[in-house]
């Protein structure tokens, strides 16, 4: 008995080891890898969806997309409003931001603002608003049982919002007293300046609200304000998420044309985003700021993004700078010199006018010329030989492998549909996300040699730098680059801004 035991056991073990054999031996005949990093894969084209699956026109008029998801009991609903700061009239400089700010958070007809807050906090929802540079957005956000009250909530703000006085001199009290700091910053001075240079004086991006321009205006001018520029056709409108047990799409974009229908007030449409008028100066403009480390921007005028160049454009900046690790000025300015712990280049496409190439970095003042010096040398260079194959593929790698990101979430997807139908690319490039990898695929070597070629004229650059003017001026030994040499003599000292007029104080007013 036991030797039938001992004789059944042998036999498994060599029936195992057989059908182990085989196993391993499989691979080779069928032409496997012998290490992972030899496999191969199928290229993957990823398709993004389209915008025209998600919109529908209320009949109320505004533009909305609606998409469900149930994968959460979580509802957002955006309200992008047309206009920006643009809207606030002269000497009313701010009147947009607080407008914006208290819609949501400065009570409405039934409710003071103390009373709105304890609601939604009571449905833990959260109802925001805002007026930016080129829109206004309200948006809301709840449990999908609580829809329907969160809607009328979102009505009442939109229509009859309080603007409780008490909350409109809480606000303006809170940014007066951030005027104070706005000098302290470099960060906050170079932004600031760059705006200037870029758009000029005039332009609405630079007029900036002041002490006077806070203190002046009134409950009534929020009131006029809103009336006349809260208004559904000014609306595009997005909403994801669950509408709710049963509730059907159909169902939620009748819930969104009932928010719109029947608005109790006439407002106007909002006019287009302004265009600046002013051409940026090249040379070297100099704010003289107390500090160890300067910031150092290098700009130049660049596209608007419907220009035919602006996929030629992306991938010649994401080599030049804007790739991180991978691009050029990161890599010399601060890995091979370490110069800087952050260096790099942006190219953006203007939305409503061109934008500004702009390559920045921060460094000790004493060698901020240095390393202006060499994102100068990157720039030439990257205008005169083409760039590498390898740079080349990375770089339009980095924009086709990523693309899917836009679209993770329902959520995403209806605010990238929102952004598209809201800065008119929908009506022009309804197809533009589609073919969006296609273009970067097109981008050849000669494309970025001759955008570089159009958009890097390094003899017309502007260069701002903000930090301790005698050191910037006299450089470090090692590196004795002279800043004024790097733009032809050409040299403007920026004073500092009084923090509650805005107007450029006396040189050495600190």
């Amino acid at each position: 008995m036991k030797t039938k035991v001992k004789t059944m056991k042998t036999l498994v073990r060599t029936s195992a080891l057989a059908v182990l054999g085989a196993l391993l031996l499989a691979p080779a005949a069928q032409g496997v890898p012998p290490h992972p990093d030899k496999l191969t894969y199928p290229k993957f084209t990823y398709q993004p969806p389209t915008a025209k699956e998600y919109r529908t026109v209320l009949k109320s008029g505004p533009v909305a997309f609606v998409a469900e998801d149930r994968e959460l009991p979580l509802v957002s609903v955006t309200v992008t409003l047309r206009g920006g700061t643009y809207l606030s009239p002269p000497g009313k400089e701010g009147l947009a931001e607080l407008a914006g700010y208290l819609l949501a958070r400065g009570g409405t007809k039934s409710k003071t603002a103390e009373q709105l807050e304890e609601r939604l906090a009571f449905l833990a929802a959260n109802l925001n608003s805002s007026y930016a540079f080129d829109r206004g957005s309200v948006s809301l956000n709840l449990l999908a049982k609580d829809l329907d009250e969160g809607l009328a909530i979102l009505r009442e703000a939109l229509t009859e919002p309080r603007f409780q006085d008490d909350k409109l001199k809480l606000r303006r009290d809170q940014l007066l007293t951030e005027m104070k700091s706005r000098n302290d910053d470099t960060a906050d001075i170079e932004q600031r300046e760059r705006g200037f240079l870029a758009f000029g004086e005039g332009y609405y991006l630079n007029r900036y609200w002041t002490k006077a321009s806070l203190e002046s205006i009134t409950r009534d001018d929020l009131v006029a304000f809103h009336r006349k520029w809260v208004d559904p056709k000014n609306v595009v409108v997005a909403a994801s998420g669950d509408f709710g047990k049963g509730v059907t799409r159909a169902q939620m974009i009748a819930k969104l044309d009932a928010l719109f229908a029947n608005w109790p007030y006439k407002g106007e449409a909002a006019p287009s985003v302004p265009k600046p008028a002013h051409a940026m100066a090249p040379g070297l403009y100099l704010v003289d700021k107390d500090v160890n480390q300067g910031r150092v921007s290098v700009m130049l005028p660049a596209l608007q993004r419907d220009d035919p160049d602006t996929f030629a454009a992306l991938v010649m900046n994401d080599i030049l700078g804007g790739g991180g690790f991978t691009s050029r000025i990161t890599n010399r300015v601060r890995s091979d010199e370490g110069l800087a712990y952050s260096a790099g280049s942006g190219l953006p496409g203007g939305i409503w006018f061109p934008g500004t190439f702009r390559a920045s970095f921060q460094s000790k003042v004493r060698t901020c010329a240095y390393a202006t010096q060499i994102v100068l040398e990157e720039m030439k260079k990257i205008r005169e030989a083409d760039v590498t194959d390898e740079e080349l593929q990375t770089a339009k790698s980095s924009f086709i492998d990523t693309l899917s990101r836009n679209f993770t979430t329902k959520g995403q997807t209806m605010s990238v549909f929102l952004d598209e139908e809201f800065t008119g690319r929908f009506a022009k490039e309804p197809e533009y996300w589609r073919s969006y990898a296609a273009n970067v695929e097109k981008v050849t070597k000669a494309d970025v040699k001759r955008v570089a070629q159009r958009l890097l004229a390094t003899d017309k650059v502007t260069v701002l730098a903000v930090g301790k003017k005698d050191d910037m001026l006299n450089p470090d030994p090692k590196h004795p680059v002279k800043f004024p040499e790097l733009t032809a003599g050409k040299v403007t000292d920026v004073p500092l801004r009084d923090p509650f007029t805005m107007k450029p104080m006396a040189a050495g007013t600190k």
